[in-house]
């Protein structure tokens, strides 16, 4: 081979790795609903599940709401921005009657410098985008969990609940789902046997706790 072909195989595979390393964060799982789509697209009118690792993990949340059409795209460990920024793949494409998120818990984990004000502020954002191209949707806002690897967010946690539950009572067609108080002992610590052993995420007797309480809040 000569040195003309090394060089330029090398500047291929350079321009190859810079590409991949480029990808925004949760590319590939956005692709991966893509694909899922292109082999049986969801109907019109479902319900849209929308956030972070607490939908992602809900792989068998369509038993837990079997008289619901649900369409879930939480992602990753999302934050509310990586939710903004793929708005147009994860909500717009489906043609929802109702928007359920659960996301900003790890808007406040990844940094100290991130509060409860700024969780607020990119809630704000995404409600308003996804108002804007849906004005009749409704939209519920599943309210950040008390973690217990995450206990020293909980001030944080409850004050971006409250910002976030303020706002959409002045919203029509909009709801709060309070799940943080219902994930509490008598003590006012969280319930440990709800989650599994990274005390992050939750078991199914979590996901019980948040079925009773999502299950109201949504659209017949």
């Amino acid at each position: 081979m000569s040195m003309m072909k090394i060089f330029l195989f090398f500047l291929l595979l350079t321009n190859v790795i810079q590409a991949q390393e480029q990808k925004p964060v949760f590319w590939n799982d956005i692709q991966a609903f893509k694909k899922q789509d292109s082999i049986s697209f969801p109907p019109k009118d479902a319900i849209l599940f929308i956030g972070s690792s607490s939908f992602t993990m809900w792989k068998d949340v369509r038993d837990y709401f079997p008289s619901h059409t649900i369409i879930n795209r939480g992602f990753g460990g999302s934050s509310l921005a990586d939710v903004i920024r793929y708005t147009d793949d994860i909500v717009f494409p489906y043609h929802p009657r109702q928007i359920v998120i659960y996301c900003g818990e790890n808007d406040l984990a990844s940094s100290d410098t991130v509060t409860a004000q700024i969780v607020f502020n990119r809630f704000r954002q995404l409600f308003n985008r996804i108002r804007d191209r849906y004005p009749k949707v409704k939209l519920t806002y599943v309210s950040i969990k008390p973690s217990p690897s995450r206990l020293h967010l909980t001030s944080k946690m409850r004050d971006g609940n409250l910002l976030i539950k303020t706002f959409l009572k002045k919203k029509k067609r909009t709801s709060f789902v309070d799940v943080y108080h219902s994930m509490l002992e008598e003590n006012g610590k969280p319930i440990e046997n709800i989650f599994l052993e990274d005390k992050l995420h939750m078991n199914a007797k979590g996901y019980a706790i948040w079925q009773k309480l999502i299950e109201p809040h949504l659209l017949k």
